[in-house]
């Protein structure tokens, strides 16, 4: 069973199992790392916009003057935030990432989404306008990218890639790019399956991380209280009757079921949690092995475009950009 992911423009090696940090702040985020580190995580999944990279740093930093790890032994994922989408600003969020996780450079730096926000200075977020929405920013990604790309020249990051990108988005930025990217990392979970993204992916040998693995239990909380917007029919994937029961079969967790059914695919998952039982059980994932049959049995459950759970739409107005990678209608 792979345990790495071989990078397609320079071979790196990228653990299929990262610790996921969206929303975990502070003194959660700084636990949840330190626990990853000692049963094993050698993959931390981060971005400017979780405003927790100051806090993973401070693990990071005591952990090499410690000499319990080395810098070479980790693989560490940032991203560009949506409201520095732009060739000017590339540098500017690269280096606060870089001085926040008190590291020289990153493994995979990601454009975390194909759209863009004016920035609004003083708060360091995006532009709201007076009626509520977001002040859209139509630069073109692949503009980006360029800057992008020189930081890989720069040695500053090793690899680039993208994330929420669509299909045709992300045929376009490889058919223009002179590094292609090498992962795209999106909602991916047993109810948004993304088969097609996926088939394209492995043609374009782009490696692909899976977000929300299991559906982001919490995460309608967190809408309703930052943006006062709701899922009417949020997700319940690990209390499903099929996962429990394959779950009682194996011995095994319902998010151990879940993870292995990615992994298994090759797909990477980078699922969060500040629980040691649970951080610990989802890199526990290379002992058993999910039978074609079961395989098919979580297959099934795919709901399409019906079980996305990351619409973007509590980014008010966000709909109306040239770059929304999701169809309205969906």
């Amino acid at each position: 069973m792979k345990k790495t992911i071989k990078l397609a423009t320079n071979g790196l090696e990228m653990p299929i199992v990262g610790l996921g940090t969206w929303r975990a702040q502070a003194q959660e985020v700084e636990n949840a790392v330190n626990l990853a580190l000692e049963n094993g995580y050698r993959h931390i999944d981060t971005a400017f916009n979780y405003n927790n990279e100051e806090f993973i740093g401070n693990v990071l930093k005591k952990w090499f003057d410690t000499n319990r790890i080395t810098r070479e032994e980790l693989f560490i994922t940032s991203k560009l935030p949506n409201f520095g989408n732009r060739p000017s600003d590339v540098e500017r969020f690269l280096n606060l990432s870089l001085k926040k996780l008190q590291l020289d450079s990153l493994d995979l730096y990601l454009m975390h989404m194909p759209f863009s926000f004016h920035l609004n200075e003083t708060t360091m977020s995006p532009l709201i306008n007076d009626d509520g929405t977001f002040s859209l920013d139509t630069t073109d990604y692949l503009d980006t990218w360029k800057v992008m790309e020189e930081q890989v020249r720069k040695g500053v990051v090793k690899s680039i890639g993208v994330s929420n990108f669509n299909s045709e988005q992300l045929q376009r930025l490889y058919e223009n790019a002179c590094i292609k990217p090498d992962v795209l990392q999106v909602e991916l979970h047993a109810y948004l399956q993304q088969k097609e993204l996926r088939d394209l992916c492995k043609k374009l040998n782009i490696a692909v991380t899976a977000y929300s693995p299991l559906g982001s239990p919490g995460a309608n909380k967190h809408f309703s209280s930052k943006y006062d917007y709701e899922l009417e029919d949020f997700p319940d994937i690990l209390g499903h009757p099929e996962v429990k029961s394959l779950a009682e079969k194996y011995g095994k967790s319902p998010g151990q079921i879940l993870l292995r059914h990615l992994v298994q695919q090759d797909v990477i998952v980078i699922p969060k949690s500040g629980n040691e039982q649970r951080i610990r059980d989802n890199i526990n994932l290379f002992d058993f092995e999910l039978t074609p049959e079961d395989m098919e049995k979580l297959d099934t459950l795919d709901r399409g475009e019906r079980g996305r759970i990351f619409h973007f739409l509590f980014f008010k107005g966000v709909e109306n950009h040239p770059y929304y990678p999701f169809n309205k209608k969906d």
